[in-house]
């Protein structure tokens, strides 16, 4: 097959043509993906038609499966490791997560080992009068770590963070088993990326609740500074979904939020899937 790579032409993003993910992928095909994705942060493929098992194996060829919150509520019915993102709901009850990720973040940035990145396959998307909605948002934070001040960036070298899972308002209220099992954890503000190398900064609101060494009130003046930098317009693409949309983004090099601009009748059906990751470093 003859793949094609092109970016989004914004700072991050690139769209795979060429490939059927309903197919095996030879090795050569998926170094490329790989590679792709590791350069752009955010690749994706239109016109795809997978089943949930087929959309598993492929999130395997990046890592073992990743299990999160969202899983132990809403997963499609035999293939436990997708979550089912929508804000359908059958007999009064929602079929899966609904008001996921609305603010600027990093998935599962509160464990030890974060997820290395996320797959999202769009099965229905909002369309008011076929105008799509429900765009998904993704900053740099590798180009935001670039474009740091030097004093700056001297200022954060070799600091770490506090990641709080209770720092996030989510769209449901965890509960006190899933707090547990989710204690604050350190990771550096510049994190290094494990196949690329390149610095990326790893720090965003509520997520983000103190740093070593610092006074609350001077961390929280810090925290809220560099996570405003890495949204910033200049480091942003903004995706439209479309049915048949396979889309994955890198964990380390990206942040991102989903725009929620619809509600019903207007429906939303996603099928999620995350791949394990390293200790950040």
């Amino acid at each position: 097959m003859s793949i094609g790579i092109v970016p989004t032409g914004a700072p991050l993003g690139a769209e795979i043509r060429g490939v059927d993910l309903s197919q095996p992928l030879g090795d050569n095909v998926f170094a490329t993906i790989e590679r792709a994705y590791n350069e752009h942060g955010v690749i994706f493929f239109r016109d795809q038609h997978i089943t949930p098992p087929q959309q598993v194996a492929f999130t395997r060829r990046f890592g073992d499966i990743e299990f999160n919150i969202f899983a132990e509520r809403w997963s499609v019915p035999g293939s436990p490791e997708i979550v089912v993102v929508s804000n359908i709901a059958e007999d009064g009850k929602p079929i899966g997560i609904k008001r996921a990720g609305e603010n600027w973040h990093s998935d599962m940035c509160y464990t030890a080992r974060p997820p290395r990145g996320t797959m999202l396959h769009a099965i229905e998307i909002p369309l008011l009068h076929g105008m799509p909605l429900g765009d998904t948002e993704f900053a740099s934070a590798a180009l935001a770590c670039d474009e740091l001040p030097e004093a700056l960036r001297q200022r954060i070298e070799g600091r770490t963070a506090i990641f709080d899972f209770k720092g996030r308002k989510r769209a449901f209220p965890p509960s006190a088993s899933e707090i547990e099992r989710n204690p604050p954890v350190r990771h550096p503000i510049v994190r290094t990326h494990p196949h690329t190398g390149r610095k990326c900064l790893y720090v965003m609101r509520d997520d983000c609740t103190g740093i070593e060494g610092l006074e609350q009130e001077e961390a929280d003046i810090l925290i809220a500074a560099l996570a405003d930098h890495v949204i910033k317009p200049s480091h942003i693409y903004r995706h439209q979904w479309r049915p048949g949309d396979v889309l994955m983004w890198d964990n380390c090099t990206v942040q991102h939020r989903a725009i929620q601009d619809y509600d019903m009748p207007l429906r939303r059906l996603m099928h999620r899937t995350t791949m394990g990751g390293a200790v950040p470093n």
